[in-house]
């Protein structure tokens, strides 16, 4: 989602249709809060049109107000910042995360891409995106990095399988550099990074990457994309069995001093 100080038109539009409903049916901040699962000063932030509404916000605040299709309507008239549509929910939880655990088994994590590694990928995408279109959200992506060290710190966990370390993403040299840029931020004092090795054989992440997200109000979410398509999940039940599938990859994965050594060796070889 957009992280611009000021929303646009279509977002004050949005933020004054649900604080209209919610007021006619004589619902105050704290009750929706509490219903959608967010904080009070996000939905007030919502409401001014400074921020987007997160992912089941709609679905949600709409079973609480009783509002029919009314902002879900809305919600269609929004205009989304400098991601894809599908991305647009999640990007804003990552940027408020005060946790985040990530397993990939296809590219390193865009948090940690350099330019030229998350270029070399966007170039590769079928159908063909415009330049223009490439190089904002190279940007934009770069621009989610000031998660690894904003304040307050965000204590962030990246698996990855060692296949990724070894595809050359963008040739050999932008794939040295991306593997250098990663042994950088393994030195960050909140963020780990750990490899499962290609010599393992049959592991607990045959199902496919993954992500963890602690909010701020302390709710635990499960982030899953595939194809362009990206799902959310809040269920308590499936949160749990996927966080008990993450610690089974992690300990079946290379310590952390292990983990940078294979990096290290790998880059070496380039």
């Amino acid at each position: 989602m957009s992280t611009k100080s000021e929303g646009s038109a279509s977002m004050r539009m949005f933020g004054s249709v649900v604080r209209s409903l919610r007021e006619a049916r004589d619902i105050s901040t704290d009750e929706l809060a509490a219903h959608v699962g967010y904080s009070k000063s996000l939905i007030i932030k919502i409401e001014r049109g400074d921020r987007m509404p997160p992912p089941m916000f709609v679905e949600k605040a709409t079973a609480l107000l009783d509002a029919g299709d009314v902002i879900s309507r809305a919600a269609e008239h929004l205009e989304r910042g400098d991601f894809p549509s599908w991305f647009e929910g999640y990007a804003d939880l990552e940027r408020m995360a005060i946790s985040l655990y990530t397993y990939d088994t296809v590219a390193i994590n865009g948090l940690l891409q350099s330019e030229e590694y998350a270029r070399a990928l966007l170039n590769t995408r079928c159908p063909a995106l415009d330049t223009d279109e490439i190089e904002r959200r190279v940007l934009a992506r770069i621009a989610r990095q000031t998660l690894l060290t904003r304040t307050p710190l965000a204590q962030l966990s990246f698996l990855m399988d060692e296949s990724v370390l070894r595809r050359p993403v963008g040739g050999e040299g932008v794939q040295k550099a991306q593997l250098t840029q990663l042994l950088e931020a393994d030195a960050l004092r909140n963020v780990t990074i750990q490899v499962l090795p290609l010599d393992y054989g049959a592991h607990a992440g045959y199902d496919g990457p993954m992500t963890l997200l602690e909010t701020p109000e302390r709710q635990l979410l499960a982030y899953l994309e595939v194809q362009a398509r990206s799902i959310l999940v809040d269920d308590r039940d499936e949160v749990s069995t996927l966080n008990q599938r993450y610690a089974m990859i992690r300990s079946q994965a290379l310590s952390v001093r292990e983990s940078a050594k294979l990096i290290e060796t790998i880059a070496g070889e380039l």
